[in-house]
């Protein structure tokens, strides 16, 4: 009664849950799937594959009678394929999913490291373009050429002037 009184009072949490867990890694087993799935997905199973069903059909066809074990249509073969591959789909999507996972992360990853880039981007944009205004702000080599050689044609006007002021003047 008190068990049933706990479970239907919803202003409560629900105690710890006593269960049979089994203590089995689920990263191991991840990647053994995955290590099985790489060997199904193989050239090298698929060879073993036909080289098994070919040898069962071919010793339960042409192996006397009384040593044969399993006979047209193959009901055991196809009892163990099937097995096979009930084992083979729940492995390749528990592969998928680990795989999705593994994409996700690579995702975000990758996200947080093209923010990078822009904001260094950002950062050198900004910095190239207070080098600019600082730069505009500076003589450059063609201005200061320029001034230089105002200031000379202004000097030579100017001693070709007292020249001939002194020329005249005697």
């Amino acid at each position: 009664m008190s068990r049933e009184l706990r479970r239907s009072r919803l202003d409560q949490p629900r105690g710890p849950r006593r269960g049979v867990r089994s203590p089995y890694d689920p990263e191991a087993f991840g990647k053994l799937s995955e290590r099985i799935n790489r060997f199904i997905g193989s050239w090298r199973f698929i060879f073993w594959m036909t080289a098994f069903i070919a040898a069962w059909m071919l010793w339960n066809v042409l192996a006397p009678e009384d040593m044969r074990f399993d006979e047209w249509p193959f009901i055991g073969l196809t009892l163990m394929l099937s097995m096979q591959a009930s084992y083979a789909a729940p492995l390749i999507l528990l592969s998928q999913n680990r795989q999705g996972d593994r994409d996700r992360v690579q995702y975000w990853e990758d996200r947080a490291r093209i923010d990078r880039i822009i904001a260094d981007d950002d950062f050198i944009t900004r910095e190239v373009s207070s080098l600019r205004l600082a730069v505009n702000e500076v003589a450059t080599r063609d201005f200061v050429r320029d001034q230089l050689r105002d200031l000379l044609d202004e000097l030579n006007e100017r001693t070709s002037q007292q020249a001939d002021r002194n020329d005249s003047a005697r």
